[in-house]
């Protein structure tokens, strides 16, 4: 039929062979495969039904993301599936692995299907900033109603094998493990029984719900604050009821293609590739060897630490706990084993998986016995001669060839590792707090770390179920490097007028889940004191000025767990104005003699982000991270910078870098050299008229 689909008959069924790897997707190959092997059948009176089946790990997973954005060769998705409409024989799905938007809408198109047991449905095209485009939202919800519709179409998640048949999306689960013979099996009993094509197209839409779909608006609202392809996939969802199938279908394919050209689906689609990139390291060879890692050691059992012995375990690799003293092992034991109680009584995980992570810790007071691990993370105190102590001692009491990393955010690790007397073996593993639930992990390479160690945790980081991004060393890394910027233009605006509940209200509009004052309360100001100290010798006088966290901390105002920070906080931390906050913002300037201003949003926001999209710059200029893909996938998974902006370097791009780079002029006469000397990086790509990514 075509490079990629074979088309066969035994007996009285066909079959459509589908082999397109490595997702069999749903490519002009396919689709021109897939017309013919319909016309084939229509053509055999010896044919009596079509068997529709794929190769490989897979059904077909989905559209080919290559494709987009480029002219569509014919014949379209949409025309394959009208030819499965029309279809005057059965057509049988024979599905496996993970049935996805495009490779869901052609099973659904398909008049019966049976589905291996392990099977996985889903529309996750609203996670790229799209919605189903294949009769996906009119087909759906006239085989499994309106409810469970709703939730599919519009949240992109995965269901079951045994969801789809109790939701009649499916018609059986295949008993044994040969699929093909099953699905031939059942394509026979249809033709023996007079069964004819079936298609959805024919079928009513359930009875409308206008209250479900209100319902479900406001829920996406808060689910998926922001983004617009949830709320279009709602909107197409409706079309069923005010028109004809094959006018809904051809509304819904118009709207697909305004979602597709939009700026934000062009901007998940560009963290989609991001996220893939960062795995592969300029300079690293792909076949660089890694190190068996078969037990992992902690010491430090704080909350990061309990976190990451959480994270580690989860992924069925031991650990060896190494804490203080009983104590302080007893007190990280008793956290863990609360945290993972509630996960069971929210059904999340089972008492046996419990019991099987719990006993995969093996806890300690004596750094020796970490001699049989393949990898230690350090979590200890952010303190620069507590690490060095450790790490002194991790040198001696681990075999060679165990890789050390630190936890740390912040601190040198060429230092550390110059410590350890095995810089080769040295890293960096920082983790995101809550460790076992934070995606994010920024690994990092210091000046002698061996390339196998780099390859070692990079894979490791995602065999325990991280999305891993390599940051050479520097203040803060990636993130909180980054971070730091907006903090201090966050202090600076408060010290210029603006109140921090606007400054919070201005992020929270531009899509974080939370503002930088808001963000502080629930880290702790006494922890955001100790990091402006540890920075001190290198802050500049205004900076040290702008000393509000150590003035609450002093005041015995810590955020959310003293009830009182930036916000004043009830017994369930339900945040409000606090007014000791007015009163501490009006004598601070007084007392340095700071005239207080209106500042509008924009300047707000501009100031905020522009100052991060510059240190971004500088990272690039400095070659800590080699390309702006590390970038703008950490921003948006470790610290919620809207995904659907693409991250700050993206976005930078789609404002255009001249205009920003004025922008940050604008304010370096203002604010001062500084703080807003604009990266080398960012000035040179704005003269060529280019972006961050080219």
């Amino acid at each position: 039929m075509s490079d990629t689909v074979a088309y066969s008959v035994q007996g009285a069924i066909a079959q459509a062979l589908i082999d397109n790897p490595p997702v069999n997707a749903t490519s002009a190959s396919v689709r021109q495969g897939l017309a013919r092997a319909i016309e084939a059948m229509e053509a055999d009176p010896a044919v009596k039904a079509l068997v529709v089946r794929c190769v490989g790990k897979t059904f077909i997973a989905g559209a080919d993301i290559k494709e987009f954005g480029k002219p569509m060769a014919d014949p379209g998705l949409p025309q394959v599936m009208a030819m499965m409409d029309r279809a005057t024989k059965p057509i049988v799905a024979a599905v496996h692995g993970t049935v996805l938007g495009g490779g869901f809408e052609v099973a659904l198109a398909c008049h019966y299907r049976i589905a291996a047991r392990d099977t996985k449905f889903g529309f996750p095209e609203v996670k790229l900033g799209l919605m189903p485009g294949g009769g996906g939202t009119q087909r759906t919800p006239r085989l499994a109603g309106l409810a469970d519709a709703l939730l599919l179409v519009t949240e992109g998640n995965q269901i079951s094998a045994d969801k789809a048949l109790a939701s009649h999306l499916i018609d059986a689960i295949a008993e044994g493990d040969d699929l093909a013979a099953e699905a031939h099996a059942f394509a026979e009993a249809l033709a023996a029984q007079g069964k004819g094509p079936r298609s959805a197209a024919t079928l009513p839409m359930p009875a409308d719900d206008p209250a479900l779909f209100e319902e479900t608006k406001k829920t996406l609202a808060r689910k998926m604050r922001g983004q617009t392809a949830p709320l279009r996939a709602l909107e197409a969802m409706r079309l069923g009821y005010e028109l004809p199938f094959d006018e809904a279908v051809r509304q819904e394919l118009a709207i697909f293609r305004e979602c597709m050209a939009g700026p934000q689906s062009k901007a998940l689609r560009n963290l989609f590739a991001a996220e893939r990139e960062v795995a592969r390291i300029p300079g690293l060879a792909s076949d660089t060897l890694t190190r068996n890692i078969e037990r992992v050691g902690v010491i430090g059992l704080g909350v990061m630490g309990r976190g990451i012995v959480m994270a580690v375990v989860s992924a069925r690799i031991p650990v060896i706990a190494v804490g203080l003293d009983q104590p302080n092992i007893d007190a990280a034991m008793k956290a863990i084993t609360k945290m993972w109680s509630s996960s069971v009584a929210k059904g999340s995980i089972s008492q046996a998986v419990m019991d099987k992570r719990l006993a995969l810790i093996t806890t300690s007071d004596d750094p020796r016995d970490l001699f049989t691990t393949q990898l230690v993370i350090e979590a200890v105190t952010e303190d620069m001669e507590i690490k060095q102590a450790v790490f002194s001692k991790l040198g001696e009491v681990t075999q060679p060839g165990t890789i050390l990393a630190s936890n740390t955010s912040f601190l040198n690790i060429d230092t550390l590792a110059e410590a350890s007397g095995r810089a080769e073996d040295v890293c960096g593993m920082h983790f995101f707090n809550p460790a076992n639930v934070m995606r994010l992990l920024e690994n990092v390479r210091a000046a002698k770390t061996d390339p196998e160690v780099v390859a070692t945790i990079m894979a490791l980081g995602k065999r325990i179920g991280k999305l891993p991004v390599l940051s050479g060393v520097c203040d803060g890394f990636i993130v909180n490097r980054m971070l730091s910027k907006r903090s201090r233009e966050g202090f600076f605006l408060v010290e210029e007028g603006a109140k921090p509940a606007d400054i919070d209200k201005v992020l929270l509009s531009y899509g974080f889940p939370m503002g930088p004052f808001a963000l502080g309360d629930l880290a702790g100001l006494d922890v955001q004191a100790a990091a402006r100290k540890a920075r001190a010798a290198t802050a500049t006088e205004r900076e040290l000025r702008a000393d509000f966290p150590e003035q609450m901390v002093a005041a015995g105002r810590l955020g959310q767990k003293t009830g009182s920070g930036w916000y004043s906080y009830d017994e369930n931390r339900k945040g409000s104005a606090n007014p000791l906050t007015e009163e501490m913002i009006a004598a601070h300037a007084e007392r340095h003699g700071l005239r207080l201003r209106e500042i509008g949003e924009d300047e707000i926001r501009e100031r905020l982000l522009y100052a991060m999209v510059n240190e971004g710059a500088k990272l690039l200029s400095e070659g800590i991270v080699p390309r702006p893909h590390e970038i703008d996938v950490a921003l948006v998974n470790g610290l919620g910078w809207p995904s659907y902006t693409g991250g700050p370097m993206h976005w930078a791009d789609q404002i255009g870098l001249d205009k920003l780079l004025a922008t940050i002029e604008k304010f370096r006469a203002e604010q001062g050299d500084a703080y807003w000397t604009p990266a080398p990086l960012l000035e040179q790509y704005a003269r060529e008229g280019r972006g961050f990514y080219a």
